[in-house]
C-alpha cells in the first residue's frame, strides 16, 4: 500500500513563501494498492494535481471516498480532469452524512451559481456503491469507517492491505463529542497498533481556547492518542490555514521532545502535500 498526500491544509487553500514546505492545498489523499488500484480520499484542492498525474499515467478508473461534506474537502472536485473523459470510471463509496449523500454533495458543488459545468454534463461514468454501515472492500483493500467528532458529522477510515494498517482521522475533535461522534477511547481503540495514523492536528493549546467545539484537535491530544494506541508513525494533518512552515516545524520538534520523554520509538511528522509513504 502506497499513501500519497496531495493536500494537507485545512479550511482554505493558501499560498506564499511561508507555505512552501508543507503546501497550501486542502485535503486529498491517494492510496495505491498492490494491484495499482487507486483510491482517493476527499476532493480538496489537491485533487487537481492528482487528476493530472493519473492522466499522465493513463489511469482512468478510481474509487473516491469522502470523509464529510465541508467545502474544503469538496472544492477541488470540478477540477479533477478525469471527470471530462468518457473513458473514465469512478466508483464513489457510499457513506451518507448529516443532511446529504455523496451524490448530493457533488451535485451541489457543480450547481449554478457555484460552477458553470453541471454534474449532469460530466463525461465520466460515476457510480455510487455501499453505505458505510460496516467494513467493505475495494480490491485488495479492506476499509472500515468510524464516525468523526465534527460538526455536521463525517467518517474517518481504517485501510488494511496484507496486514498493514493506515488510519485517516482528519477533522476530528478528540476532547469534545459532537452529535454523532464518539469519545476519545473509541478513537484510541480504532487506532490501536496502526502502522500509520494521519490525525487532525490543527490547533495549539492557545488556539483551542477560542476554538473549542469547532471540530478540530490540539496537536498534543493527537500525539497522546497515537502514543497510547502504540501507533508506529503519526502524521500531523489538516494544518491551520495561518500556520507557517516554521511554526509547523516547531510543533514537530515539540512532539519529538514529548516522544523522547515518554521513551517511545514512534515517529512523528507533519504531513506535506508531496509526502509518499509505503507500507
Amino acid at each position: 500500500m502506497i499513501i500519497r498526500c496531495w493536500g494537507a491544509r485545512g479550511s482554505i487553500p493558501v499560498s506564499g513563501q511561508e507555505y512552501l514546505k508543507y503546501g497550501g492545498d486542502t485535503t486529498c489523499i491517494e492510496i495505491r494498492t498492490k494491484d495499482n488500484d487507486v483510491v482517493i480520499v476527499d476532493a480538496g484542492s489537491g485533487i487537481r494535481r492528482l487528476g493530472n498525474r493519473l492522466i499522465q499515467e493513463d489511469i482512468y478508473e478510481c474509487g473516491i471516498i469522502f470523509t464529510h461534506a465541508h467545502w474544503d474537502h469538496l472544492m477541488g472536485f470540478p477540477f479533477f480532469k478525469p471527470l471530462y473523459f468518457t473513458k473514465t470510471r469512478i466508483h464513489v463509496c457510499g457513506c451518507p452524512f448529516s443532511h446529504t449523500t455523496p451524490r448530493e454533495m457533488i451535485e451541489r458543488v457543480m450547481s449554478p451559481p457555484n460552477f458553470p459545468v453541471r454534474y449532469a454534463d460530466l463525461r465520466a461514468s460515476i457510480d455510487f456503491v455501499g453505505d458505510c454501515e460496516g467494513t467493505f472492500s475495494i480490491g485488495s483493500l479492506t476499509v472500515t469507517p468510524i464516525a468523526l467528532s465534527h460538526p455536521n458529522q463525517g467518517n474517518g477510515y481504517k485501510f488494511i492491505e496484507d496486514g498493514k494498517v493506515f488510519v485517516f482521522l482528519t477533522d476530528n475533535e478528540l476532547t469534545f463529542t459532537h452529535p454523532g461522534g464518539l469519545v476519545y477511547e473509541d478513537y484510541r481503540k480504532f487506532c490501536e497498533g496502526a502502522d500509520l495514523l494521519f490525525h487532525d492536528a490543527e490547533y495549539t493549546r492557545l488556539d483551542y481556547i477560542k476554538r473549542k467545539e469547532w471540530g478540530h484537535s490540539v496537536y498534543n491530544d493527537a500525539l497522546d492518542l497515537a502514543l497510547e494506541a502504540k501507533v508506529k508513525m503519526l502524521g500531523l494533518f489538516h494544518h491551520n490555514q495561518e500556520r507557517t512552515d516554521g511554526e509547523i516545524d516547531e510543533i514537530v520538534k515539540d512532539c519529538g521532545n514529548t516522544i523522547k520523554e515518554r521513551r517511545s520509538t514512534m515517529e512523528c511528522i507533519a504531513v506535506n502535500q508531496e509526502k509518499e509513504i509505503r507500507l
